[in-house]
């Protein structure tokens, strides 16, 4: 198996230091503030991103280690397949969170709607653009029933690595 060098390009600050409790998607974050601080190495290529309202961040599920194939996740009873859910504990550890830029000052960015750990390590950055990224979807699976429930439920231990 071939192997990929993913180097951070910089850490994401919010308020959520414990995994458990924590938002399981923006929408359940709509308010929350964190700062992401871009390693100043990159911060030249924050030019222009201040004309976006909204960033796709991806990020780094540090605290997390091992997979399954199969996961029950936060919004449902049932058991999944991984790649049917978002589950945080995946082959290549990568999260994305869609967020409102709030701000761009030097190489930090003000953000707001983060549902990410303290201190978890930044990939990479994208602006979000509704032409490319809002495409329409006629299903949404088994969360056709489920996705509501984002706003609300908080993470719990269930994707700790043991």
């Amino acid at each position: 198996m071939n192997t990929t060098t993913i180097i951070p390009i910089g850490i994401i600050h919010t308020p959520f230091k414990e995994l458990d409790n924590m938002p399981i998607q923006p929408a359940g974050a709509r308010d929350v503030i964190g700062e992401i601080e871009v390693f100043e190495e990159f911060a030249e290529g924050l030019q222009d991103l201040d004309g976006f309202s909204h960033i796709h961040l991806l990020y780094h599920f540090h605290k997390n280690s091992g997979y399954k194939l199969k996961v029950t996740p936060f919004m449902d009873t049932v058991e999944r397949g991984l790649f049917a859910t978002r589950a945080p504990r995946r082959p290549n550890m990568i999260g994305l969170s869609v967020v409102r830029l709030e701000s761009v000052r030097d190489n930090i960015l003000r953000v707001r709607g983060i549902d990410v750990l303290d201190g978890t390590p930044l990939i990479d950055i994208k602006p979000y653009v509704a032409k490319f990224d809002a495409v329409p979807a006629d299903s949404f699976g088994w969360l056709d029933e489920n996705a509501d429930k984002a706003e609300t439920l908080k993470s719990d231990f269930r994707f700790v690595s043991k």
